[in-house]
């Protein structure tokens, strides 16, 4: 309106032509006459005196209306349903109430008139949600006193709110607090009474479901995570201190403040269970209750809108998880409340996250599953899977008693019976596990065959030692021939080896003398075959011995 004043005061005041007006105040020419003709078919004068609003409705008077009952209404509550429909639009439905309405009004005229209908409705109604898209959740402020029967003590019970966006349908029930065990489980139980799962859970910027708050990135809490990839839904966090973006939960959290809350104001619960039994009384008549300004209530916006676009439930029911970070410890084990479970040895000193359930701990890195175990209460105690082991480590776990026994009868009955001589003399097995496996490496060595041999030939000596097997091997001895008073197939008990007497003794020949009755009686007691061989061979050729063999009486030592 100031240009239009202007116009009128170079015109009548200065007394300046269209065209130098119009250079002036910077406006086209034919702008400039228009002005000037409107002001002269107005009949005012100048001065004037009307201030903007009256000029501009003398100026530019409104279009005279066509009769109502030529140019019929649209139902605005119909089209404000409508709209909630997935792909449903403004346009599609003015083209509709065109097909219906020939005479009806335009396409801007639609819409300019659907905004203002629809800025007079009440704020929980003003924003509009697919149906079946978003489920707003959140606490009430008011709390409701619950008496113990036989303490008396007084707890606060919190009470969940959950309003689907399309319907309006409202959820809400007690729980003891609001941390993540009640936070999950009042969503599992709201899920249940929805009979499906929406697209989106908005929740507020509480502990339990955002671990930090971020304008453009928060941080889901990860079992609150787990949760929502467990149902199929998305967690869009409302942005903090913008209570807009959660609009239906906070005017849920009020209806269900005025219309339950405080009609349970003046009664006394005396356990969780009679006081979400009362809750759901009175929820069951808040959703019947006939909105104000729409036709219907929320249940029946729920069974034509919500319920059917909501999705179906899991089949597999949700298991409350806690999760934790663990570092892994140099032993391939992560700690999780005092018990150690293994991982992969190749995440020593990785951050891993970790997943607990009742029954379960599940490990995770680079959101890929790595580790499963049985949760164990035991303290201090250690759950170990093999296929986490080096190597090296799961050979040496493997090593028992029975599978180096089973290992030696591969090669021989010989060598299974010097293995558990080995094993069976030892206070503790273990203590002879590296003899066993040192003396079954022989074999890969000098052949299984001579390791048969040569521990057919350390049985009939006593000396069934590793030292006294790689001497045998050594010296190609476990093939020479055997006396007959030695000779293991001419006795009538199998033999045994005889332990060394003293820990000197053992020292000074790993070939002690055997314990054999038919050998000591021999006056020249043979090494490996030794002596009662002699009377038949060349006696040039000199026979191999073993330093620290007895020589028989008046024979030289070659050294």
């Amino acid at each position: 309106m100031r240009k239009i004043r202007e116009v009128l005061r170079l015109k009548f005041e200065v007394g300046l032509s269209a065209r130098q007006i119009a250079v002036s105040v910077q406006v086209g020419r034919v702008t400039v006459g228009d002005y000037l003709n409107r002001f002269a078919a107005s009949g005012l004068s100048w001065p004037c005196s009307l201030s903007d609003a009256e000029l501009e409705q003398q100026l530019f008077p409104p279009a005279p209306a066509v009769a109502s009952e030529k140019r019929p209404l649209p139902d605005w509550a119909w089209v404000h349903a409508e709209l909630r429909r997935p792909g449903v639009t403004l346009a599609l439905l003015w083209q509709e109430y065109r097909l219906s309405q020939p005479q009806g009004f335009q396409y801007s005229w639609f819409c300019e008139h659907y905004r203002a209908w629809q800025g007079k409705l009440d704020v929980v109604m003003r924003q509009e949600h697919r149906v079946g898209e978003k489920l707003f959740v959140d606490y009430a402020g008011q709390t409701v006193p619950v008496i113990d029967r036989h303490s008396g003590e007084i707890r606060q019970a919190q009470v969940f709110v959950a309003v689907l966006g399309a319907s309006s349908y409202t959820f809400a029930e007690a729980t003891w607090s609001q941390q993540l065990p009640d936070w999950l489980g009042s969503h599992t139980r709201c899920f249940a009474f929805l009979g499906g799962v929406p697209e989106i859970v908005v929740p507020d910027n509480l502990r339990s479901a955002v671990s930090k708050a971020h304008r453009y990135e928060p941080d889901i809490n990860p079992s609150y995570r787990d949760l929502a990839e467990h149902y199929g839904v998305a967690v869009v966090p409302a942005r903090a201190r913008k209570p807009r973006d959660k609009a239906k939960a906070e005017v849920g959290v009020q209806v269900v403040e005025r219309w339950i809350l405080a009609a349970l104001r003046n009664r006394q619960f005396f356990s969780l269970d009679e006081l979400n039994s009362a809750i759901s009384v009175l929820l069951e008549r808040l959703n019947q209750r006939p909105f104000k300004k729409l036709p219907g209530s929320r249940q029946t916006a729920f069974d034509s809108l919500d319920r059917p676009a909501l999705r179906p439930l899991p089949e597999q029911p949700y298991v409350y998880a806690e999760w934790k970070k663990a570092r892994v410890h140099i032993d391939y084990h992560v700690e999780v409340d005092g018990h150690y479970y293994s991982v992969p040895y190749q995440l020593v000193k990785k951050q891993l996250e970790v997943r607990l359930t009742a029954r379960t701990v599940e490990c995770f890195h680079a959101n890929q599953r790595v580790a499963s175990h049985l949760r164990s209460m035991h303290k201090g105690r250690h759950s170990t899977q093999a296929e986490h082991m080096p190597k090296s480590h799961r050979e040496h776990a493997e090593w028992t008693p029975q599978r180096l026994i089973r290992w030696a009868e591969q090669t021989g009955p010989n060598t299974a019976g010097v293995i558990r001589h080995i094993l069976e003399r030892r206070i503790h097995p273990q203590q002879g596990y590296r003899a066993c496996l040192g003396i079954l490496r022989l074999g890969k060595t000098h052949g299984e065959v001579r390791l048969e041999l040569a521990c057919r030939r350390a049985i009939s000596l006593g000396t069934c030692s590793y030292k006294s097997l790689e001497s045998i091997l050594r010296q190609g001895l476990e093939n020479l021939r055997w006396p007959s008073s030695t000779c293991p197939c001419c006795r009538t008990t199998t033999p045994t080896c005889a332990a060394p007497a003293t820990t000197t003794e053992h020292k000074e020949s790993h070939h002690a003398a055997p314990s054999d009755p038919g050998q000591a009686a021999n006056p020249a007691p043979a090494r490996h075959a030794q002596g009662a061989e002699r009377t038949t061979e060349n006696p040039g050729h000199r026979q191999p011995e073993l330093r620290g063999t007895p020589r028989p009486a008046g024979r030289p030592r070659a050294d």
